[in-house]
């Protein structure tokens, strides 16, 4: 997710401080999964420092790597966005909430019965696992974070959605030429814009419901 050892640890800590703020500015308890992702980026570049460091290979370090990146994600996205948008918006987001569903199960299961490995290319770190069907999982994958941003319930999620899209095909772009990984950038952008979410969204009024706040 980025160039070198020290650059993870670097970003991982700091994405990690903008989570531990979005947690403590964040005002209801449907906030609270979309709020706490940057601790769950930062968390997961601070796992790839320790895949750095190790050379690769398939350690544990790799595994939880694995594990974060593919079914975890595909799972907490799409739910926390589903539960911090407004009533109005869920029944849209039932589809990438079900693909995540479908995406996670089938990662889950290969990663359980295959090996992930870790490779040091350069400023990149490319992971290797035997993934079949892997076009309609990415399919699936996509829709599942990308789309639940894209179809999210407020200004701002949308908006972050858009920039995870434009910033995800750069970054993927410069990974698969092996120059250098920039996965780390995108996680601060999208960690600022959480925190901005959270900062800027007003808790429940006295006796309303606590999913009827205004959209950020």
């Amino acid at each position: 997710m980025c160039w070198s050892a020290t650059a993870d640890l670097v970003a991982g800590t700091g994405i990690t401080a903008v989570g531990v703020a979005c947690v403590v500015c964040t005002r209801t308890a449907r906030d609270l999964p979309l709020a706490a992702l940057p601790l769950l980026l930062g968390a997961h570049q601070l796992v790839e420092s320790a895949v750095w460091r190790a050379g690769g290979g398939s350690g544990p370090a790799t595994l939880v790597w694995a594990v974060v990146a593919l079914p975890l994600l595909a799972l907490w996205v799409p739910f926390a966005v589903l539960l911090a948008a407004p009533a109005g918006a869920r029944r849209r987001l039932l589809v990438p909430a079900v693909a995540g569903v479908a995406a996670a199960a089938f990662l889950s299961y290969w990663l359980a019965r295959g090996t992930v490995t870790a490779e040091i290319r350069g400023h990149t770190v490319g992971y290797v696992i035997d993934l079949p069907y892997a076009p309609p999982v990415v399919v699936a994958y996509l829709v599942a974070t990308v789309g639940s941003l894209l179809l999210g319930g407020d200004r701002t999620v949308r908006l972050l959605g858009v920039v995870v899209a434009a910033g995800a095909a750069l970054c993927a772009a410069l990974w698969r030429l092996e120059y250098v990984s920039t996965w780390c950038a995108l996680a601060a952008v999208a960690s600022v814009l959480l925190l901005r979410r959270a900062a800027r969204r007003p808790g429940p009024e006295r006796g309303q419901p606590a999913d009827h706040g205004a959209a950020g």
